[in-house]
């Protein structure tokens, strides 16, 4: 049976009980997300230098972030019907539990050196992020028009948190794990191990009541004249929203992912540490403009609107690739375009989250949010893979204009996205 919410303190919740649990759940989930990114910070870090020294192969050292892309994507959808059925609490619960089993798969294969075992332990990691790319919507369940943008940026921004501090403790965790005997490289993951289980008891415990279940609950009782926003699907905005979010996705992953190759051949007459160093900057100052402005651009969807904030994302990331194609023998304009690219991502993903939230009936909602952050995985996972193969026959000059495609047909299809998204309810009910 699925999952309810107490009946208490009233069949339908006023609107400052829902504004309190929105608030709580805002934080809630941002505490989550801190606790999520120190988790995946500290596993992915070294995931490439695992899969390079089981295999054997150098070359094969991408396939460990293929593996978390594309288990990701797979488990996108039916956390989303988790979620449906039986709420947020439960839906991010089970990603992250399952994706403690892939951690334990992880340590176990590197103690084998079974290089298959490995990715399929990064495969099953991927279902943690799934549970922390869902988090963002849960921050949307019981928002309204006004504050729907602000409240998702802010899950968002949380990110930042683990995402900087999570790859630090590599080598704290590698002491510590070398004291207690754990195979070579995994001791990080001891790191993941407490903070996913912290973070699991978080939900379990301080998300109460569950945000989707009593949006849920909001519908069903609303009244006849107070018909909830959500009740309107809009199916082409919705279209559009996970259009949008899976090219921005697209667009960063592919030209991000061949920069530190690039760089490395941009400096071959530096040294080692010389050339670390500015990939290390160059990538640092990416995950910045990627969450450190997330809260700015949730606004801005507040008050201008979720297509032409989508625009401004963009703008932002033809920049990047404009920047990154004719600056390609420069260092510096390499790492703004990177920020650039960084900060359209964040335009595009905070925006496109929100218009899809709102453009979808709530029947129709969890399932269109799986069906979106699965597009945006495997276009990234796609993306990622035939970069190196666009950068290996064009050049980085040439891979950043041939993703400016992307970018194209998402301006070319905002008009009916935005033409979509006008017809409003009078009633700005929470819920949608």
């Amino acid at each position: 049976m699925p999952e309810t919410e107490p009946a208490s303190p009233a069949l339908a919740p006023t609107s400052a009980e829902i504004a309190a649990v929105q608030r709580r759940t805002v934080w809630v989930l941002s505490l989550g997300q801190v606790l999520g990114g120190l988790a995946f910070g500290a596993t992915l870090s070294l995931g490439a230098v695992l899969a390079a020294e089981l295999s054997g192969e150098e070359t094969f050292s991408g396939l460990a972030a293929a593996a978390v892309t594309f288990g990701t994507a797979l488990t996108a959808v039916p956390l989303a019907a988790v979620a449906r059925r039986h709420g947020r609490r439960r839906s991010l619960t089970t990603g992250m539990a399952v994706a403690l089993a892939g951690v334990a798969l992880v340590i176990l294969a590197v103690a084998l050196g079974w290089f298959p075992l490995l990715l399929a332990g990064f495969f099953i990691i991927g279902a943690g992020q799934a549970a922390n790319l869902q988090s963002r919507f849960a921050a949307a369940d019981l928002a309204t028009d006004a504050s729907r943008g602000r409240d998702l940026s802010i899950v968002v921004w949380a990110t930042t948190v683990g995402a900087v501090l999570g790859p630090n403790l590599t080598g704290p965790g590698e002491v510590v794990g070398g004291a207690i005997g754990m195979p070579p490289l995994t001791g990080p993951y001891l790191f993941t191990v407490v903070a996913q289980a912290l973070a699991i008891v978080l939900y379990l415990v301080a998300m109460r009541p569950d945000p989707l279940l009593l949006a849920q609950r909001v519908v069903a009782t609303a009244p006849p004249g107070s018909r909830p926003i959500a009740r309107a699907d809009r199916p082409v905005a919705a279209r559009y929203a996970i259009f949008a979010v899976a090219a921005a996705h697209g667009t960063m992953v592919s030209v991000m992912a061949m920069t530190p190759v690039h760089l490395t051949h941009l400096t071959h007459a530096e040294s080692d540490a010389a050339t670390l160093s500015i990939i290390g900057l160059t990538i640092s100052l990416h995950i910045a403009g990627m969450y450190l402005l997330a809260p700015v651009f949730g606004i801005l969807a507040d008050r201008i609107g979720r297509v032409a904030t989508i625009l401004v994302g963009q703008a932002l990331l033809a920049a990047a690739l404009l920047t990154a194609s004719f600056g390609e023998a420069s260092t510096t304009a390499v790492t703004v375009a990177l920020v650039l690219l960084g900060l359209g991502w964040s335009a595009s993903t905070v925006a496109g989250s929100t218009l899809l939230t709102e453009s979808s009936s709530e029947e129709l909602r969890t399932r269109r949010q799986g069906l979106s952050d699965f597009t945006m995985s495997i276009v990234g996972g796609i993306g990622a893979i035939a970069a190196g193969a666009v950068l290996g026959a064009i050049g980085y000059d040439g891979l950043a204009l041939v993703v400016m495609a992307l970018v194209a047909a998402s301006v070319l299809l905002a008009p009916l996205g935005w033409r979509a998204s006008r017809a409003r309810p009078a009633t700005d009910a929470p819920g949608g």
